[in-house]
This record gives structure tokens, sequence and C-alpha cells, in this order.
């Protein structure tokens, strides 16, 4: 090998190491980027470029005019105009009802991204919808009492009275369009873009055994091509309860197929 070639090769290794990774992440309902004010300091230690999202009609200063107007397009529109601002691999991270706007950001064009995490959270099938029965004229939801959460299987576990007070009195209600508005997706390369889930409340085992189609989840989990499973078992929550082991997980995810 020439020198020049070394000096070429050295170089290109130089750049692959110093590459910036972006990682986009979009909470779930009723919260903004302040839930990944935990979960931030842990990727930037990594090298990973974090950008905490907050959705439209979920900051404070929204009213419910302002909620009842905002729909699904809306969310996936805000995600997706971000990600165009960067240069570099880009990672997307949903958590809870944001798994299924990450996943029509990815939709719209798979090859641009490296991996997309489920936290807690997967892919629903084109025309499911979070919240389906939700009446037309419901112009938001609020955050439920804890009891109402367990029982829709939205288990607290992990979060003491302080992070349940934080929680509840930072909490925004979600807007009702967005809850009740149906999922769409129609491009299948988006099944191409390799998958990490994160499993806090259900156990990956359990949960590989639901990624179909049908009932109960609706999800296309089991349709995607490349799919990693990690389990960070505690409640729905592990960006409050467990924000360094959901860190670790978005940083390894963040570093598969590079």
């Amino acid at each position: 090998m020439t020198e020049t070639q070394q000096e070429k090769n050295s170089s290109e290794t130089a750049e692959a190491t110093t590459e910036q990774v972006h990682v986009v992440l979009v909470p779930g309902f009723w919260l903004g980027a302040w839930a990944w004010d935990d979960v931030v300091p842990h990727l930037e230690a990594a090298g990973l470029v974090p950008h905490a999202v907050t959705l439209p009609g979920l900051d404070p200063a929204s009213t419910p005019q302002d909620r009842a107007a905002i729909t699904r397009d809306d969310h996936v529109e805000a995600v997706a105009g971000l990600v165009t601002g960067l240069d570099g691999p880009v990672v997307l991270v949903g958590h809870s009802g944001g798994g299924p706007v990450v996943q029509q950001v990815v939709d719209r064009d798979p090859a641009r991204f490296r991996r997309v995490v489920y936290v807690d959270a997967g892919p629903l099938v084109d025309g499911a919808a979070l919240n389906s029965a939700l009446p037309d004229d419901a112009a938001e939801v609020p955050l439920p009492s804890w009891d109402e959460l367990a029982e829709q299987g939205s288990s607290v576990d992990g979060l003491d009275d302080a992070a349940l007070a934080r929680f509840r009195e930072r909490a925004v209600p979600t807007p009702g369009p967005v809850a009740r508005g149906p999922v769409r997706v129609s491009n299948p390369d988006r099944l191409g873009v390799p998958a990490t889930v994160v499993c806090s409340s259900i156990p990956s085992e359990v949960l590989a055994q639901l990624a179909n189609p049908g009932p109960p989840l609706h999800t296309e989990l089991g349709e995607i091509h490349d799919v990693t499973y990690v389990d960070v078992p505690t409640g729905h929550w592990p960006m409050f309860s467990r924000p360094r082991d959901l860190a670790e997980a978005i940083v390894a995810a963040s570093r598969r197929n590079s």
C-alpha cells in the first residue's frame, strides 16, 4: 500500500469516527421535550447529537382551541421538518404515542434513517388509531389518573411520588385529532429500516409473539426485516424511571449498522 493510500484510509477512518449521529427524540402523549431531560446528557456523553421534540399542541402555552385543530399530520410534519435540517445519519426514537409518529416519518423517506427506536411502542398497521373510540368532538385528551393508566396497560412502576407529581404538573393534554387519527403508511421500503424495540412494560419474549397485524396490538412490527428487542423492565415511562439504561439502549441502537 502506498503512503498516499495509507493517508487516505486514515483520513476516512477519522471521518467515520467523528461522524455525527443525530438522535431525534419524540415523546408520547402529554409530554414535551422536557421528558427526555434525564436521557439527553447520557446521549451527549456518548458522542450522539440529541434533538428532543415538543410536538404541536404539547407546549404549555397551547389552548384547548389550539389542540382541537392539530392533527396527526401536523405532528409528522413537525418531526419531518426537523430532520430536513440535519446533516448526517439520523436515528428516530419514538416513545408510546410518538412511535406511530416516527413510523410515518420513516415512511416518507426510508433511506434517510439509520434506525428507528420504539420505546414501549411500535409501528401500527395502516389505518389503525391509538384511540379510535375517542368522540369526534373531543378537543383533547387530558392525562388520566394513575389507576386509569394502569388499567390501560400504562404502568407507572419505577416512579416515586416526586416523579409522579412532576409528571402531572408538566403534562399537557394531547390533541384529540392526534389520538383518534389513523396512521397512514404506504411505502414498502419503510419495512427495510432496522428497528430496535425497548421493551419496558411488556417483556420482549411476549411482545415478539404479539408482533403481528391482528389484535390486540395491530402492529406491523413483525413485518420489519431487521428488529432488535431490548428489555428495560420498568413501567411505561423508562425515561423517568431508568433514564441511564434507556440512554444506553439508544446508544447501542444508534451504533448498530454504522
